[in-house]
């Protein structure tokens, strides 16, 4: 029995899913996975009471508490007496096709009869731009949306399909062939056309099943899925001893690489061919380079002699900490001028979404300023860092739209002006344009080479969600101690920007092999 996540998950776990279910039972909690399912339920439960407590008479409510069976019984009743909306439906499971499914809504198809599938989902669905077809929360009127379009969700699809080809088993099923999501921030629902997507996943789900079942072989390859794979040490392992390809060209690059009769680091290594056609994801000659430093244990290969970044008279680090897409809670500096490094924290402990944000912003926004400003009227030159600029972008830009009118608040044209100075850095492009990095490009994973520790040893993204939810109460009391961990992580992610940015000017050269050394 498989359900629709199977669809867009690695074939290889599915295999392994299905073939040692008290393994993957026992296997560690993935605190980013655990995360993520704690706020989509929270998500779900948002929309229910929206929706349910705006016209009670129209929902039937399926009884969480009921078993699967019993769900799903209630689930087919009230679809056979006509219930105009159904909330918390489960699907009969199907040990012949071997489908199971859950689904947040079924709405009645009141012109063409059957029942509309539509899922409530933690992400977003749409973008701002045409073409999107939406309906209202509350009425089911699929129209064209002139300031949306779609933004494509592979797994969504999957999902509203399998629900559907399940209501079709029941002939519960509209034959309008429509489906709908409710995503993150919407206050509408993106309408699916399933008729472009039923043939997709029929495929899908068909070689899926058969790997579940054992009747199709699989290995492993490394892909963007293994970081938060429960079976990946095992798979690491394997890979490693056969120095798999997949290791340094993850993804379809390495399904590219196999087709072309390469297999292994070592082949990739010693590659003298004309370069692959369509390479994805930067020049093939830093695939072989790549290959060449796992093979010598290089952490970084410098691309140019000398190594060049940007310094100023007086430095400032950024890093910024957002929860979700709920608000950036906390925007962490650390002021360097005159050899000395001072760390100040703007931050609000009022849970997410919540005014309070746009009063530590603004803070934040008035203090960068005025030292940039400071710098100018004494002549001094002024940087500001950060490492991987899309997420402080994004909420920079979206504090000064959401935040508007309030004081201290910039405009969206004095943000704008700021971050595309040459004043505004991204060492995170600094490395890039000048190493190759066999190991990835974060900051956890470069920082190290340059010398620098967390203090904290499980300090990471995914970790300081966790943090974030205690320090801030939103399961219970607010602990203050995961606000100083907090603290800590976020000192420690400008801190180790700094390093990073010193190590570049003073030592990298002598450090890092060029491409030719190896």
């Amino acid at each position: 029995m498989i359900d629709a996540s199977a669809l867009t998950r690695c074939r290889h776990r599915v295999h392994l899913d299905a073939a040692f279910p008290a393994a993957l039972a026992a296997a560690p909690e993935d605190i980013g996975v655990r995360q993520r399912q704690d706020a989509a339920a929270a998500r779900r439960e948002d929309i229910r009471r929206l929706l349910v407590e705006y016209d009670p008479e129209r929902w039937v409510v399926i009884d969480a508490e009921g078993s699967m069976r019993t769900r799903a019984e209630d689930t087919v009743a009230a679809c056979r007496a006509g219930a105009d909306r159904i909330w918390g439906a489960v699907l009969p499971l199907e040990r012949d096709t071997g489908r199971k499914a859950r689904c947040e809504i079924l709405i009645r198809d009141a012109d063409r009869g059957g029942y509309i599938p539509v899922i409530v989902v933690n992400h977003k669905v749409t973008d701002p731009g045409r073409g999107a077809t939406t309906s209202g929360m509350f009425e089911w009127e699929p129209r064209e949306d002139p300031t949306r379009k779609p933004r494509s969700q592979v797994r969504d699809q999957m999902r509203v399909a399998q629900v559907y080809r399940m209501l079709e088993r029941h002939g519960l099923a509209s034959p309008a062939r429509l489906a709908g999501a409710i995503g993150y921030g919407s206050d509408v629902i993106f309408v699916h056309d399933l008729s472009t997507i039923l043939a997709d996943y029929d495929e899908r789900f068909a070689d899926r099943l058969s790997v579940a079942r054992g009747e199709s072989a699989t290995v492993p390859s490394r892909i963007g899925e293994c970081r938060s794979c429960p079976w990946w040490p095992g798979c690491e392992e394997q890979l490693t001893l056969t120095h798999d390809v997949s290791l340094v060209a993850t993804g379809s690059r390495a399904d590219m690489l196999r087709e072309a009769g390469c297999h292994t680091i070592d082949d990739l290594a010693a590659w003298d061919r004309e370069p692959l056609e369509d390479w994805p994801h930067g020049a093939f000659e830093d695939a072989v380079v790549t290959a060449k430093a796992w093979l010598a244990g290089a952490p970084l290969v410098r691309r140019f002699p000398q190594i060049r970044v940007t310094r100023a008279d007086i430095e400032i680090d950024v890093d910024m900490e957002s929860y979700q897409e709920h608000g950036a809670y906390l925007w962490g500096t650390l002021l360097n001028m005159d050899g000395v490094s001072v760390y100040r924290p703007f931050v609000s402990w009022d849970p997410v979404p919540t005014q309070d944000e746009a009063r530590s912003f603004a803070e934040f926004w008035t203090w960068l300023m005025a030292e940039r400003e400071a710098a100018a009227l004494s002549g001094k030159t002024f940087a500001a860092y950060c490492y991987s600029r899309a997420a402080e972008d994004k909420w920079l830009l979206d504090s000064a739209r959401r935040f508007a009118g309030v004081p201290g608040i910039p405009t969206e044209a004095e943000i704008r002006e700021f971050i595309d100075s040459p004043q505004w850095v991204d060492i995170y492009q600094a490395v890039s344009d000048q190493f190759i990095c066999p190991g990835g490009k974060g900051l956890k994973k470069i920082a190290p080479v340059a010398g620098f520790r967390w203090r904290d040893a499980d300090a990471g993204g995914e970790a300081s969600m966790s943090w974030y939810r205690e320090a801030v109460g939103y399961d219970g009391e607010p602990d203050l101690t995961q606000r100083e961990r907090l603290l800590q992580y976020n000192e420690d992610d400008v801190i180790a920007t700094k390093v990073l940015r010193e190590w570049m000017s003073d030592r990298a050269e002598s450090e890092i092999p060029l491409a030719s050394d190896l």
